[in-house]
């Protein structure tokens, strides 16, 4: 796949450093760094248009997360809508599953637009399973897609998981069409991010037994770190109220990485490398990563991911916490840095906004 170019978030004169965990700091840090971006998309969407955004990148690659920094940013909530194909297979099995009258009105609505060759019958069985999304075929997905968006009204859609395999490339460029927003722009939103990035993601996140609150004991620790003296390693304690600093731990089957997914990492791949060479869309180009020896000359310090190493003090009995540059080596073997959300989400601001100039 093509290198995606490096977008620099350095702005001159800007010496402030901003609190990106947190999300006033960052509506400012959007508005300090890309006012006019979001100005243009403001008038855009208030003006009553719409565009649709297909987000395409692998799994894990934070689709949903630019989606919700890309609203947050612009302010206008109630202009945009994210759906997921993956959240709309699950919602539409757990209804089938539920029974009553909404599983009714959900199979009479796909009995009555469903086109396709695969008996619909056999197809609605294999939500038993609730993890069929691979066996679904297209034409049940787009009309999944219908029903998602019935008695919708019209907004800017970013569409995550779609196209999801070879086949659905061809339907995805009529998109606009199957669901009457024919005068919509479209372009896909590209996600370049490194292998070894979602491999450790996987590798060091947990979760609270009780809450269920996810967090990663490398990159996303909470304000208490506990320490096991019989296997001298660390663990996090959930900071949620109720949960009482309980220790939170990794699902089964994290510490295989990305393993387990790796076909499925692959067909994304081929799916974007596919794309990429399609003539005709628009295209936004994300990275989540930048060169180590170009960080200090594009990026501010605190745009980088922190990552976390701990030491356990005898004398002091606690926990030494040190944050540092997460360092990794992106799918080229180049050392780089891994960007924190927002600054990426900044590129994707401004070029969306590049791209609506020209429908305006």
């Amino acid at each position: 796949m093509r290198e995606f170019p490096i977008y620099k978030t350095r702005r001159d004169g800007l010496s402030r450093v901003f609190d990106l965990s947190d999300a006033s700091e960052r509506r400012e840090y959007f508005r300090a760094k890309a006012g006019t971006a979001i100005d243009i998309i403001r008038d855009y969407l208030a003006s009553g248009r719409t565009f649709v955004a297909y987000m395409i990148g692998k799994k894990s690659s934070g689709k949903g997360t630019y989606t919700k920094l890309f609203a947050e940013a612009v302010g206008l909530p109630d202009k945009i809508r994210h759906i997921s194909i993956g959240d709309t297979v699950r919602l539409a099995s757990e209804i089938l599953e539920g029974g009553g009258d909404e599983k009714d009105r959900l199979v009479d609505f796909l009995s009555k637009n469903y086109r396709g060759f695969q008996p619909l019958d056999e197809i609605l069985k294999s939500f038993e399973s609730r993890s069929t999304e691979k066996l679904i075929p297209t034409e049940l997905v787009l009309v999944l897609l219908k029903w998602a968006f019935r008695a919708e009204e019209k907004k800017t859609i970013f569409l995550d998981g779609f196209p999801r395999d070879l086949d659905q490339i061809s339907y995805s460029l009529f998109f606009r069409d199957l669901i009457g927003y024919r005068d919509d722009p479209d372009f896909f939103v590209f996600i370049d991010l490194p292998e070894m990035v979602i491999d450790e993601r996987m590798k060091t996140r947990v979760v609270c037994p009780s809450c269920q609150t996810p967090r990663n004991i490398r990159l996303l620790p909470t304000k208490e770190i506990g320490f096991d003296r019989a296997t001298k390693t660390f663990y996090l304690k959930c900071d949620e109220a109720g949960c009482n600093g309980v220790r939170m731990v990794a699902k089964e089957g994290d510490d295989k990485g990305i393993e387990p997914i790796r076909a499925r990492l692959l067909k994304d791949g081929e799916i974007m490398e596919k794309l990429l060479s399609l003539e005709g869309v628009p295209q936004v180009l994300l990275r989540n990563s930048i060169p180590a020896n170009k960080a200090a000359d594009h990026v501010e310090s605190y745009e980088i991911t922190p990552a976390y190493r701990y030491e356990w003090d005898e004398a002091k009995e606690e926990v030494m916490r040190y944050e540092e540059p997460w360092t990794i080596k992106d799918d080229r073997g180049a050392e780089s840095n891994s960007l924190l959300a927002p600054p990426v989400a900044l590129s994707f601001i401004e070029q969306v906004a590049d791209i609506l100039k020209g429908f305006m």
